[in-house]
Protein backbone atom coordinates (compact mmCIF):
# COMPACT_ATOMS: atom_id res chain seq x y z
CA UNK A 1 0.00 0.00 0.00
CA UNK A 2 1.63 3.16 -0.91
CA UNK A 3 1.61 6.16 1.33
CA UNK A 4 -0.79 7.64 -1.12
CA UNK A 5 -3.49 5.67 -0.21
CA UNK A 6 -4.01 6.77 3.41
CA UNK A 7 -4.49 9.73 5.22
CA UNK A 8 -3.08 10.36 8.77
CA UNK A 9 -4.18 12.92 11.40
CA UNK A 10 -3.57 13.58 14.68
CA UNK A 11 -5.76 13.95 17.10
CA UNK A 12 -3.40 14.47 19.94
CA UNK A 13 -3.22 12.76 23.53
CA UNK A 14 -0.87 10.50 21.25
CA UNK A 15 -3.78 9.58 19.42
CA UNK A 16 -4.23 9.39 15.31
CA UNK A 17 -6.77 8.37 12.88
CA UNK A 18 -5.92 6.66 9.60
CA UNK A 19 -8.13 6.81 6.62
CA UNK A 20 -7.34 4.07 3.68
CA UNK A 21 -9.30 2.82 1.38
CA UNK A 22 -7.78 -0.45 -1.22
CA UNK A 23 -9.45 0.49 -4.01
CA UNK A 24 -12.91 -0.70 -3.02
CA UNK A 25 -13.33 -0.19 0.35
CA UNK A 26 -12.68 2.92 2.58
CA UNK A 27 -11.52 1.84 6.01
CA UNK A 28 -11.01 4.61 9.43
CA UNK A 29 -8.79 3.04 11.54
CA UNK A 30 -7.91 4.71 15.31
CA UNK A 31 -4.25 3.99 16.50
CA UNK A 32 -2.98 4.79 19.87
CA UNK A 33 0.80 5.25 20.50
CA UNK A 34 1.96 5.35 24.49
CA UNK A 35 4.69 6.86 25.53
CA UNK A 36 6.69 3.93 26.80
CA UNK A 37 6.26 2.19 23.38
CA UNK A 38 7.25 5.21 21.42
CA UNK A 39 10.33 4.65 23.85
CA UNK A 40 10.98 1.15 23.19
CA UNK A 41 11.13 1.61 19.76
CA UNK A 42 13.13 4.36 19.32
CA UNK A 43 10.38 7.39 18.50
CA UNK A 44 11.59 10.71 19.33
CA UNK A 45 8.46 13.20 20.94
CA UNK A 46 6.89 14.36 17.80
CA UNK A 47 7.34 11.66 15.54
CA UNK A 48 4.66 9.37 16.51
CA UNK A 49 2.96 9.66 13.00
CA UNK A 50 6.38 8.33 11.39
CA UNK A 51 5.30 5.22 13.53
CA UNK A 52 1.67 4.67 12.42
CA UNK A 53 3.00 5.16 8.86
CA UNK A 54 5.19 1.91 9.31
CA UNK A 55 2.56 0.23 11.10
CA UNK A 56 0.08 0.73 8.62
CA UNK A 57 2.60 -0.76 6.59
CA UNK A 58 3.20 -3.34 8.22
CA UNK A 59 -0.07 -4.26 8.97
CA UNK A 60 -1.25 -4.43 5.18
CA UNK A 61 1.38 -6.81 4.62
CA UNK A 62 -0.29 -9.29 7.27
CA UNK A 63 -4.22 -7.70 6.65
CA UNK A 64 -6.46 -6.72 3.98
CA UNK A 65 -7.44 -2.88 4.63
CA UNK A 66 -10.96 -3.77 5.33
CA UNK A 67 -9.89 -6.30 7.99
CA UNK A 68 -8.26 -3.28 9.89
CA UNK A 69 -9.54 -2.79 13.32
CA UNK A 70 -11.01 0.12 14.21
CA UNK A 71 -8.71 0.77 17.33
CA UNK A 72 -5.44 -0.19 17.15
CA UNK A 73 -3.23 0.06 20.24
CA UNK A 74 0.47 -0.09 18.63
CA UNK A 75 1.27 -2.02 22.38
CA UNK A 76 -1.03 -4.68 20.97
CA UNK A 77 0.51 -5.10 17.61
CA UNK A 78 4.05 -5.14 19.10
CA UNK A 79 3.06 -8.07 21.26
CA UNK A 80 1.26 -9.77 18.90
CA UNK A 81 3.33 -9.60 15.35
CA UNK A 82 7.45 -10.83 16.70
CA UNK A 83 8.62 -9.06 13.61
CA UNK A 84 7.03 -6.15 14.13
CA UNK A 85 9.84 -4.32 16.51
CA UNK A 86 12.34 -4.78 13.63
CA UNK A 87 10.30 -4.05 10.92
CA UNK A 88 9.64 -0.47 12.08
CA UNK A 89 12.60 0.51 13.78
CA UNK A 90 14.60 -0.75 10.31
CA UNK A 91 12.35 1.62 8.28
CA UNK A 92 13.12 4.72 10.11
Amino acid sequence: MAAEDYDIEDQGDQQYVVRMTDGEEDVEAWFHVTPDVAQQLGVAPGDEADLVAATVDFLRTHQDVADFPSIVEIEDVLASYPDYEEAVTTRR
